[in-house]
C-alpha cells in the first residue's frame, strides 16, 4: 500500500510538472508605477483605478483567462529607457515593453524592435481598428512597430470649489478659463486675490518634461514650424520666446507654485494647494475618484479641460502616447503568440486603460456607451483633432526634451535670460541630431 501510494504521489508530482512545463513565459517591462500590495492579486479590472492599478489588474485577468501563459512583470522607473539599452546592449531584452511613440523612432532606426504587424494579423487585429493618431504614433516606413495604447496630453485638473471662491465660474457652473496669456495672468492675480492661494500648481523642480510639452503646445499654438527639418531644431526664434516669457511670467507675476516637484504637485493639488494643476490625462481617473469622496478637496468639485489656446493662430496641444513593443531577441514560436495574445488582449480592453483618463488608441471605444458615460471626457474630446506630435521622423526625442527642459526651467526660474537659453537648446540639440 505504502508503494502504491509512493507511485501515485511520484506520478502527481511528474503530472505537475509537465504542466508547469508546459506554461510559455513571456517578459513584459514597464513604466507606470508599483501597486502590487493593493492589486497585485486583482483581476477585476473594472475595480482598480489609476495607471498603476488598471495595468496590474489587466495582466493578472490576462494570465487568469490564460493559464498556459506566464507574463513576469518588471517594473522600472519612469522612463526606463536607461535599463532598456543596458538590457538590449547585453542580449537580454525583455519580450515587451512600455515605450512612448515619441521613443519609437530611436528604436526602430537602430533595428532594436521588431514590427509587430505579423504579430497583431495572426491574432486578427487589423491597423485599421486604431485611430489615426495612435496609428501614426507606432508606424515607421509603413510598418507597425508597437501596439498603439493610448493618446495623452497635458491638460487644466480645475479645482472648481476654489474658482467658485475666486469668482472666475460661469453662470453654468462651468469654470471661465483664459483665452489668451494677458487673460492667464490677470485671471490668476484675480484667484491669488479671492483664495490666497497660487492660480496654477506647475511642475518646477526635478523636472525637464513639463517645461518642454508645454513649451511645444504653445509654440503649437503660434503655428511655429520649429521642426521644419526634423534634423535641426529652430528655437531662437520670436515665437519660442513669448512662449517662455509667458512660461516665466506665471512665476514672477507670484501666480503659480515654484519648487513643487510631481509627487508634490499631484498631492497639492488634490490638497486644495491651487487653482488649477498643469498635470497629464493619466490623472483624471485619480482626480474623479477623489472628487465622489466627502470631504475632501476637490469633493463635488473636479473638472479638467484641454490646456486653453492662449496665442491667436491656432488651437492645438502637444500629444504623444504609450505603445507596447517587442525589442529585437530570439523568441520561440509559443512566446510569439502568447505575445500576440496579449497585444489582442490589450487592445480589446482598451476602454479600461481609458479610465485612467488617456484617450483609447482603439477605434471602438468611443462608440461605447460605457466611454461616453465617463467623467469629463466631452470637456476632452477636441484633443482628438488638435492634439499634434513632432514629426515621427524626429529622432532622439527624449534627449531633445531634457535639454530643452533643462534650458527653458533654467530661464523660467531666473537663472538664465530667455533668449540665451533658447540659444543654448537649439545649439545643443542640433548638436546632438548632427552625431546620428
Amino acid at each position: 500500500m505504502k508503494r502504491i501510494l509512493m507511485t501515485t504521489v511520484a506520478i502527481m508530482a511528474l503530472g505537475y510538472g509537465a504542466s508547469a512545463e508546459a506554461q510559455t513565459k513571456i517578459e513584459l517591462q514597464r513604466f507606470f508605477g508599483a501597486c502590487e500590495a493593493e492589486y497585485g492579486k486583482v483581476t477585476d479590472v473594472s475595480a482598480a483605478v489609476g495607471e498603476c492599478g488598471i495595468i496590474t489588474a489587466l495582466v493578472n485577468k490576462f494570465e487568469a483567462d490564460n493559464p498556459d501563459i506566464d507574463v513576469n512583470v518588471t517594473t522600472v522607473e519612469w522612463p526606463g529607457y536607461d535599463q532598456l539599452n543596458a538590457q538590449l546592449a547585453s542580449g537580454a531584452a525583455p519580450d515587451v515593453v512600455s515605450m512612448h511613440y515619441s521613443a519609437i523612432s530611436d528604436y526602430q532606426s537602430r533595428g532594436l524592435i521588431e514590427p509587430i504587424d505579423e504579430v497583431l494579423a495572426a491574432q486578427g487585429v487589423t491597423p485599421d481598428s486604431f485611430t489615426d493618431a495612435g496609428r501614426n504614433g507606432v508606424t515607421k516606413e509603413g510598418q507597425l512597430y508597437g501596439l498603439p495604447f493610448d493618446n495623452w496630453t497635458m491638460l487644466f485638473h480645475v479645482n472648481l470649489n476654489l474658482m467658485k471662491e475666486a469668482g472666475l465660474v460661469n453662470a453654468d457652473g462651468t469654470p471661465i478659463l483664459p483665452k489668451s496669456g494677458e487673460e492667464l495672468l490677470a485671471q490668476g492675480k484675480q484667484f491669488k486675490e479671492k483664495t490666497g492661494k497660487p492660480y496654477l500648481i506647475q511642475i518646477m523642480a526635478n523636472e525637464t518634461a513639463s517645461y518642454t510639452r508645454i513649451l511645444y503646445t504653445l509654440l503649437q499654438q503660434q503655428n511655429a514650424d520649429f521642426f521644419a527639418d526634423p534634423t535641426a531644431i529652430k528655437l531662437n526664434t520670436p515665437e519660442a520666446k513669448a512662449a517662455v516669457e509667458l512660461m516665466k511670467a506665471t512665476k514672477d507675476e507670484g501666480i503659480s507654485t515654484t519648487g513643487l516637484d510631481y509627487a508634490a504637485a499631484v498631492s497639492g493639488f488634490a490638497n486644495g494647494e491651487g487653482g488649477i494643476a498643469v498635470n497629464g490625462t493619466w490623472l483624471i481617473g485619480d482626480y474623479v475618484a477623489q472628487s465622489e469622496k466627502e470631504g475632501t478637496a476637490l469633493s463635488n468639485g473636479y473638472t479638467v479641460y484641454p490646456v486653453p489656446q492662449l496665442f491667436p493662430a491656432q488651437d492645438s496641444t502637444y500629444a504623444d502616447g504609450h505603445s507596447w513593443v517587442m525589442p529585437k531577441k530570439d523568441r520561440t514560436p509559443e512566446q510569439v503568440d502568447a505575445v500576440g495574445k496579449l497585444f489582442k488582449f490589450l487592445a480589446d480592453n482598451d476602454f479600461q486603460w481609458a479610465r485612467t483618463g488617456h484617450l483609447p488608441a482603439t477605434k471602438a471605444v468611443f462608440d461605447m456607451p460605457e466611454f461616453k458615460s465617463l467623467p469629463h471626457r466631452d470637456n476632452i474630446a477636441k484633443i482628438a483633432q488638435t492634439g499634434r506630435s513632432l514629426p515621427a521622423e524626429v529622432q532622439r526625442q527624449f534627449a531633445i526634451q531634457d535639454i530643452i527642459g533643462e534650458e527653458v526651467g533654467a530661464a523660467v526660474n531666473g537663472d538664465k535670460p530667455v533668449e540665451e537659453a533658447l540659444t543654448s537648446a537649439e545649439s545643443r540639440i542640433n548638436e546632438l541630431l548632427a552625431d546620428i
